[in-house]
């Protein structure tokens, strides 16, 4: 009869104690009459430097003499894997793919909470993988699934995801280990032993008894949950936007409105909130079909673009205090532990020119001379420090320009297409609420910054020119224009669907 080892493959990115927990297995195994082998292969920079750890334990007393000692592999075989310990949901649908996780043998264990891969973020559009469709398909392929928000649990006890996994594992019962053989490899590490061992107990207990997992849905997604707040309290400018909301649209899409309603306040002021349900309300009335969905559809873009990302904005987000709460969480760093937090910026002429006055802006980007001098001046990147006293003060001076956004060369260039693209939207309406979804969906093509915006830019305007002047005999699906615009950054398949029609 053939004896095998146990053969476990770890996936996690950099910084989660990937290399710690295949030494922890190594130690455990040791420790107790197994003969061990680790061996790792790194290096996906696109998971933020992922790697795949490969550890095989042998039970010493199945040999019959130490020379008989086995040979132990150095890399996972696709279908001959009995343990897959995965630190992310992307991760264990990685050792899927590479067919590590078979039906019939392997166990999974793998966090649901997501870390987006580069071609995810770097999409024109939305090029996330659908989470819950990623975790079934996780669930069917492997033999037995244990998964849950293990970052989370990292968290929560300050701690590492590595420390939980570890957890998993024991809870698992499938190493011949006891869970205080699990908890000595731990203490032996001697580096922070208590918020490791609080981590691994946690994981422990709820790998025991798991509930269904949890994937993290989009915002979108969630709005159910978001309820209008008590009027109590509120400025009178507050609860006068409040009451207009409540009084003007249905309730089942207030929760939407109001959610925009409150980002604007924050990004700008009430003043600027009502005129987002100024705007809201002149398209419901347009509405003759389909109306909720168009409303919520409406709201959702149309609130995204009045606060888009200029540099006013950017630097308000740097300086707030749940930011550097967020980054010493993620850095782990103790209370007595000083965290220094560089921001790269390198602003372009263009953006300079956006942030100011619209007759300055113009100036500046007309005059050839203002344009070099200023060109000279911000060639090279500069490095601003937020953590210190004069970096938090550049930012904050540079955050209070939002007072004159209204009058900037930026707004009025985005307030003149948000006007555009409102006067298309209830042309459309009058005729097929399927069209009007899909334009309103355009929106989506003007995001970002620098040559992204501009490119975004240049697609949405071609789009709205070949709508607006076919509006009446219509007959082109203008999901396909959008697609197509979404398809490549040089534009080339838009020209081509544009070409063809």
């Amino acid at each position: 009869m053939s004896i095998q080892p146990y053969k476990i493959a770890i996936l996690a990115m950099g910084g989660e104690g990937g290399g710690v927990l295949a030494d922890w297995i190594v130690q455990l195994g040791e420790a107790n009459g197994f003969v061990a082998q680790t061996t790792s292969v790194p290096g996906v920079a696109q998971r933020t430097g992922a790697t795949i750890y490969y550890v095989e334990l042998f039970e010493k007393k199945l040999s019959d003499s130490d020379s008989q000692l086995p040979v132990l592999s150095l890399m996972p075989m696709p279908g001959d894997v009995d343990i897959v310990l995965a630190s992310e949901l992307m991760e264990a649908g990685r050792a899927v793919v590479r067919g590590l996780v078979t039906s019939n043998r392997t166990t999974l264990i793998a966090s649901t909470h997501r870390v987006y891969a580069f071609s995810e973020k770097s999409h024109m559009g939305d090029g996330r993988i659908d989470s819950g469709q990623l975790l079934e398909n996780i669930k069917k392929v492997s033999n037995r699934f244990i998964g849950f928000d293990m970052e989370k649990v990292a968290q929560d006890h300050q701690s590492v995801i590595s420390a939980v996994l570890f957890g998993a594992l024991a809870s698992s019962k499938i190493l011949p280990f006891t869970k205080s053989q699990f908890e000595e490899t731990v203490r032996q590490g001697g580096v922070g032993v208590a918020q490791s061992l609080k981590a691994f107990d946690t994981a422990y207990f709820l790998s025991e008894s798991p509930s269904d997992a949890e994937v993290s849905k989009p915002l979108m997604n969630q709005i159910d949950s978001f309820k209008l707040p008590s009027q109590s309290g509120l400025h009178p400018k507050i609860k006068s936007l409040i009451e207009r909301l409540e009084n003007a649209f249905p309730m089942n899409v207030q929760e939407i409105l109001l959610h925009g309603a409150r980002r604007l306040v924050e990004y700008q002021d009430p003043d600027y909130a009502h005129l987002f349900l100024d705007r809201m309300l002149a398209l419901k009335n347009t509405f003759t079909s389909n109306e909720s969905e168009l409303i919520r559809e409406s709201a959702r873009h149309l609130a995204l673009w009045m606060s888009y990302e200029d540099t006013a904005r950017v630097a308000s987000l740097k300086i707030q205090a749940s930011r550097f709460d967020r980054v010493r969480q993620e850095t782990h760093a103790t209370v007595d532990q000083l965290v220094l937090i560089n921001e790269y910026m390198h602003p372009r002429v263009q953006e300079i020119a956006e942030t100011l006055p619209s007759i300055l802006g113009r100036m500046i980007l007309g005059s050839k001379i203002l344009r070099y001098a200023l060109e000279a001046l911000t060639s090279k990147g500069r490095v601003v420090q937020t953590s210190t006293i004069g970096g938090f003060l550049v930012l904050t001076l540079v955050a209070s320009a939002k007072r004159w956004r209204r009058s900037t060369l930026r707004f009025k260039a985005e307030d003149a297409r948000i006007e555009k693209w409102m006067a298309l939207i209830k042309l459309l309406a009058a005729q097929n609420s399927e069209k009007t979804l899909e334009w309103i969906k355009c929106q989506t093509l003007v995001k970002g910054y620098s040559e992204t915006h501009e490119r975004g830019v240049k697609n949405f305007e071609l789009i709205y020119e070949f709508v607006q002047k076919n509006v009446d005999t219509l007959h082109t699906d203008i999901k396909a224009l959008r697609l197509a615009a979404l398809a490549d950054e040089k534009g080339i398949a838009l020209q081509a669907a544009l070409t063809k029609i």
